[in-house]
């Protein structure tokens, strides 16, 4: 029993064990019951048939014979049909008095009321009497069956047969002990298939509990090897998935935190530089000091650019920005975003050609807004002098297409997936001033109102950006 301490009592191998093991038991228990059960029920039934239609026929013979008064004859039928260790017959008068007995004579007239006896008060009463009792002068069970003998409407007397059981008792207990002994044969078969099952099911479930302790220890990008094809199979298809998910945005949230620190650090820094030198006499010279003033504020508004945008992308992913609902007309606010960003296109030499149809969708317009103005911000910084800014916007089935296209240098395939990532620029030649949140902050604004947002590009020939927004 020193394996007992080693079971894992609250394990899901114990409990699919346990749950195998009871139904099993329970199953093959009621069904060799019921068997034992009909075959009983059964064997009774056709011996109380045969003995009423064999009782029936003595019967006849003995009514014969005591309507003439022949208790001889009676006598000879009785010893003829009689066995002394099987079968008993017994004839008694309309008084109940003891004609004839197949048993031992002497040990009958022991007997000095016989309606004691089952079923001899219920045939003298011309009734029959049929079940299952102890012997006259035995204690083995007996089956029995007491009918009156009738002629001509007039009670002659009565007959009682009784049939010793012990030999279909034994015979039955073979068979008990058979249905038994098979059954803990199946139980022992059923058991070594239980535990196969159990250990079959289990085991992968505690392979998938170490793999998620593994992950939550931080383990992230492991694989999960379960080869069954069922639903274990898929959930660690899926739990692989998670794991690299989990990865991913793990070292999503590296790169985003080793970003936003450079990005940080480098106007923090270059603020700390100027200050140090107006500190050190460079305010004396007034052309000087107001250079370096203006650093001061650019590299300010820059940090409060990145701070709002980072804020905003927050936002927008945890799901807490809340969106009004207004209808807006497509064509207004695109015509909106354009001229706020008119004045810096021309400054740059750049024009852009509207071609937007009066399209009504619902949305935040202020965030709609901004989302415009950071595909125009991008679409301006990427475009070359004297070049064009191409917008159109279309109805497509139940949504609103709309297109920006510059005429840049466009997106390498290598950069194309990953442009709309947090911070991320991809060649420097295209990076300007921006920190590569302008994109990202784009991406989700437009996914918050149920659209999307793609890019294609030729490198070489310009970039262009597919909005879609649901109509109204």
């Amino acid at each position: 029993m020193g394996w007992l301490p080693q079971i894992k009592w609250n394990s899901i191998h114990t409990k699919l064990l346990a749950t195998y093991l009871l139904l099993t038991t329970l199953g093959t228990s009621l069904m060799a019951g019921y068997i034992l059960w009909s075959f009983h029920a059964y064997f009774m039934k056709m011996r109380q048939t045969e003995m009423r239609n064999w009782s029936t026929a003595l019967g006849e013979s003995i009514a014969d014979a005591l309507e003439n008064n022949d208790r001889n004859r009676v006598a000879l039928t009785v010893q003829r049909y009689g066995a002394a260790e099987t079968i008993t017959l017994r004839v008694f008068d309309s008084q109940g008095k003891l004609i004839a007995t197949s048993a031992n004579p002497q040990q009958d007239r022991q007997i000095t009321d016989w309606r004691t006896v089952p079923g001899i008060s219920a045939a003298l009463e011309n009734r029959e009497e049929q079940g299952v009792a102890k012997g006259v002068l035995s204690n083995d069970d007996r089956l029995f069956i007491a009918q009156p003998i009738v002629r001509n409407g007039k009670l002659l007397g009565a007959m009682r047969m009784s049939i010793t059981l012990q030999q279909f008792q034994r015979q039955f207990a073979i068979v008990i002990w058979t249905v038994l002994g098979t059954l803990v044969f199946t139980l022992i078969l059923c058991t070594i298939i239980s535990e196969w099952l159990a250990r079959s099911l289990s085991r992968p479930i505690q392979t998938m509990k170490n793999f998620a302790i593994r992950m939550g220890g931080g383990h992230f990008g492991d694989k999960l090897q379960i080869r069954q094809s069922n639903e274990l199979d898929q959930l660690a298809l899926e739990l692989n998935r998670m794991s690299e998910r989990l990865a991913s945005l793990d070292q999503e949230r590296r790169a985003f935190l080793a970003n936003v620190s450079h990005e940080l650090r480098t106007p923090i820094s270059n603020v700390l530089v100027t200050v140090e030198a107006l500190r050190s006499g460079a305010a004396s010279d007034a052309a000087v000091r107001d250079r370096f003033f203006q650093i001061v504020e650019d590299e300010t508004k820059r940090l409060s650019r990145l701070i709002h945008d980072l804020l905003d992308l927050g936002r927008l992913e945890a799901g807490v920005t809340t969106l009004e609902q207004q209808n807006i007309e497509l064509s207004s606010l695109i015509r909106r975003a354009v001229r706020a960003v008119e004045t810096r296109m021309q400054n740059l030499q750049i024009s852009a050609h509207i071609n937007v149809a009066d399209l009504p969708i619902q949305g935040d317009p202020e965030r709609l807004l901004q989302a415009f103005l950071n595909l125009l911000d991008n679409a301006i910084k990427h475009s070359v002098p004297n070049s064009q800014i191409f917008i159109t916007g279309y109805r497509e089935g139940k949504q609103a297409v709309v297109k920006i296209r510059d005429q840049g240098k466009g997106i390498k395939d290598s950069d194309l997936p990953r442009i709309f990532e947090q911070f991320y620029t991809g060649d420097r030649s295209r990076k300007g001033r921006g920190v590569g949140l302008g994109l990202a902050i784009a991406k989700r604004i437009i996914e918050a109102h149920g659209g999307s947002i793609n890019a294609s590009s030729k490198f070489g020939e310009g970039a262009t950006f597919t909005i879609c927004l649901p109509l109204t």
